[in-house]
């Protein structure tokens, strides 16, 4: 309930702020739960996500420092967050969202970078659709990067790419995880390119914080 009413009110917030987003080949989400997933631009881009495949409902991982502040603790277990230890993830962060999935009520966005500050994928993803027997599906983000530029009403557009089905007779040693990780990144660059052949993605929170330590050490 408390999702539903929280979804409602950012749509209506980022509708004000920024205008109406481009959602494309929303046809292609599957009925059932999956786990969706993307490259990491933005702190806002899971936000859109979830609104773009709407009214489907997410479940996401959050680092566990988050939920020591009671309610931001409150918030996130009310929006299907679950919390991970990034240093030491331990069996949980593979278990809780499988154990999620097989339920059937809610699908899961993972970045398979895990940060915005990396390009390098990892193979968590793929290891939870496969135990969990859903398809990955892969989606992308273009439009500001910051909440200030958001207010430029530069256009948003989210797109999805076909599902991908991990073979259950597929082992994900190095050679697995590695197919499976260049499925994903051909679909990502296949889906910016079609959104703007030109793309370029510039991690723009990454070189406001080197400049920062740059003032600092002057």
């Amino acid at each position: 309930m408390f999702y539903s009413f929280l979804r409602g009110i950012i749509r209506v917030l980022l509708f004000l702020i920024n205008g109406r987003a481009t959602y494309l080949h929303r046809e292609d989400l599957p009925d059932g739960p999956y786990v969706l997933v993307g490259p990491h631009r933005t702190w806002f881009d899971p936000v859109y996500f979830a609104l773009a495949a709407s009214p489907r409902k997410f479940s996401f991982m959050a680092k566990e420092e988050l939920f020591q502040n009671p309610i931001l603790r409150w918030i996130l277990v009310r929006v299907n967050g679950f919390s991970v230890n990034r240093d030491h993830p331990g069996p949980s962060a593979i278990k809780t969202p499988v154990r999620i999935l097989r339920t059937g009520d809610l699908s899961l966005i993972m970045f398979p970078s895990g940060s915005r500050h990396s390009a390098e994928l990892k193979g968590g993803a793929a290891v939870i659709a496969k135990m969990a027997r859903v398809p990955l599906v892969p989606a992308v983000y273009q439009g500001p990067l910051t909440f200030k530029r958001l207010f430029s009403r530069q256009r948003v557009t989210v797109a999805f790419g076909k599902p991908i089905t991990i073979d259950r007779k597929l082992k994900l040693d190095e050679s697995g995880q590695k197919q499976i990780e260049q499925q994903m990144q051909a679909a990502f660059d296949n889906l910016d390119k079609e959104i703007n052949p030109n793309f370029h993605y510039v991690d723009v929170t990454g070189e406001e914080q080197a400049a920062k330590q740059q003032n600092k050490l002057k």
